[in-house]
């Protein structure tokens, strides 16, 4: 099948797109001109949860704070992996579950390395 589209097919889709945002752009205009606007120490003031700020946001935090949350979502997402194996267990047969031994050994092993480093040792 052959069909030939002409620039006047996609006319509804930029009339659209136009429509979308000149209402974007038309809401924040209106918004800014009809909103109040008093600026004040207390106002402009960083405010979190009720507690005054102390010191600098700018702290420094520890690495292994990160690698930990990096280390989390690396064997959460592997581990996602192992439910479509559970539930097609008995489908897969013998293979599936040489294959799930496999994968669970470079898991592991990877999870050995891990340890071995040092990487979850916060006591430094």
């Amino acid at each position: 099948m052959n069909t030939t589209y002409l620039p006047s097919d996609f006319l509804p889709i930029v009339v659209q797109f136009g429509l979308a945002a000149g209402f974007i752009v038309l809401t924040m205009i209106v918004t800014h001109r009809i909103g109040p606007s008093r600026k004040s120490k207390m106002k402009d003031d960083p405010f979190e949860c009720g507690i005054e700020v102390k010191g600098d946001a700018r702290t420094p935090i520890s690495v292994k704070y990160f690698l930990v949350a990096i280390l989390f979502v690396l064997f959460d997402v592997e581990v996602i992996f192992m439910y479509p194996w559970a539930v097609n267990f008995q489908n897969l047969g013998m293979l599936g579950f040489i294959e799930m031994l496999v994968f669970m050994a470079l898991l592991l092993s990877g999870f050995y390395y891990i340890i071995r480093k040092g990487v979850l040792e916060w006591e430094q």
